[in-house]
């Protein structure tokens, strides 16, 4: 319980001094916590009757300054504890961590405390723009954030070259941009900051890179397989165990459907590439095969219809028990079922499918050929990390593999070479670019070339 100690107190409106007591009433005020507990404080407060007759303010409530703003419900003190809070983790988490100091706040008032106190971030420099998904595929923002400072500083609603521009216009002293290469953000910081300077950060200059070295990898798959072949005889020659030449394995029921598939696919891309050559563009040409037009812009970029290989997986539940699978398996004992059992009680905790796979991948598996002359060759994905790899990094399997593509494909060593020139990027080590103008020491920065100039780039290309 509280009561002011002052007799007199000061008209808002006139500033006229005052004694003359109208009325009283009760006044609840939220404090700082005591000894973990929350504290509400109750104030006797008054009202007073003004004494200058001219002004319009004629009973007023008495004001406390230092102590609480006019109609409000928490003290001072106790408002600048939840608005660092706020600031410091801002709502929904703020409002937990308050209730957990016992100064109990919701996590809607934290924000409107926020956008009360008018804080103006400082004016940045540099900025990156991207987009951010409310539901991926679906819907999607912009993010803009501070690249100097590390921090968002703001989220668009939508994706739009308007509401880009009207942001950018709010700070005229944003000297850089960093953006992705797509057309609508380009248009959005040219008209937005047309004096700023359009960069392509390091994260999308390493993406590119890597798709356009899975697009080469894509152009040379025949290659590749060929490494993988070559690879495999090169281990099965260099085995000791390996008396015998692999005997060439069985064809099944899967292996007739696979290549069944294969050979759909292979004569699809035949027709949709002579209708391209007829001149028809991926829009006709996608609903006269039954495909969408993407599928035909990804074929015709490859330069072939896609392989589907799918990876087959090791099960680590299998590990333990492959000495013994395989003695029993010399032993005559192929039964899965039976196999299973017999390493159940071992302590296996895996299914009986497990144990399936494994019996299903060892008879494909010559008799002649020891495990480790199967080599499987990297996925595309792989292959192209590894061309942009140093390859002194590399183990010594990997650097045949290349050896062998490289021999087969000599445009992929070219690709790999310039690959490895330009990710330099992905180091401290800046010394190799241009430096012409001053950035940020914890980003690397590439000048991106007018639209005009990368559109007709890629237009041109195969």
């Amino acid at each position: 319980m509280a009561r002011p100690k002052t007799e007199a107190s000061k008209c808002p409106c006139c500033g006229c001094q005052t004694r003359r007591v109208h009325s009283h009433y009760m006044r609840r005020l939220a404090d700082l916590p005591w000894q973990g507990r929350v504290v509400e404080i109750r104030l006797h407060a008054r009202r007073f009757r003004c004494a200058d007759r001219q002004c319009r303010q004629r009973i007023f409530a008495e004001r406390l300054p230092e102590t609480v703003r006019p109609k409000a419900r928490r003290t001072s003190r106790l408002g600048e504890s939840q608005l660092a809070i706020g600031f410091a983790v801002g709502g929904k988490p703020g409002s937990r961590l308050s209730h957990k100091l016992a100064m109990p706040v919701s996590g809607d008032t934290l924000l409107r405390m926020i956008r009360a106190a008018g804080f103006e971030p400082e004016a940045p420099r540099v900025v990156g723009i991207d987009d951010w998904a409310w539901r991926k595929g679906q819907r999607y923002g912009t993010i803009v954030c501070d690249l100097e400072r590390n921090r968002v500083l703001d989220l668009l609603p939508d994706r739009n070259a308007d509401t880009v521009a009207s942001w950018l216009r709010r700070y005229p002293g944003i000297e850089v941009v960093a953006r992705d290469r797509a057309g609508l953000y380009a248009e959005g910081a040219r008209r937005g900051a047309p004096d700023a300077t359009q960069v392509a950060d390091r994260w999308h200059l390493l993406q590119n890179l890597g798709d356009a070295l899975r697009l080469a990898i894509g152009r040379h798959r025949k290659a590749v397989t060929a490494a993988g072949k070559a690879m495999i005889a090169e281990i099965a020659e260099n085995d000791d165990d390996a008396g015998l030449e692999p005997s060439v394995e069985t064809s099944t029921k899967l292996d007739g459907l696979r290549r069944s598939r294969r050979n759909q696919r292979r004569e699809r891309y035949a027709e949709i590439l002579q209708l391209r050559t007829s001149g028809m563009w991926p829009r006709q040409i996608a609903p006269r095969i039954g495909v969408s037009v993407r599928t035909v812009e990804r074929w015709l970029a490859a330069g072939g219809e896609p392989e589907h290989r799918r990876r087959t997986v090791r099960s680590v539940l299998m590990d333990p028990f492959q000495e013994y699978l395989e003695t029993r398996w010399q032993e005559g004992q192929h039964n899965g079922l039976q196999l299973w059992t017999e390493i159940k009680r071992l302590g296996f905790a895996g299914s009986h499918k497990t144990v399936y796979r494994w019996t299903a991948a060892r008879k494909e598996r010559p008799p002649s050929s020891p495990p480790e002359a199967r080599w499987p060759p990297p996925s595309r994905r792989k292959c192209a990390w590894l061309l942009s790899e140093n390859p002194a990094s590399l183990d010594e399997p990997a650097g045949r593999f290349l050896h062998h593509l490289y021999e087969t494909a000599p445009e992929l060593s070219i690709a790999g070479d310039l690959a490895r020139r330009f990710a330099l990027i992905r180091g401290d080590d800046d010394a190799g670019l241009d430096q012409g103008s001053r950035m940020p020491r914890t980003a690397t920065w590439l000048r991106l070339p007018p639209a005009s100039a990368v559109t007709s780039r890629l237009s041109g290309r195969r």
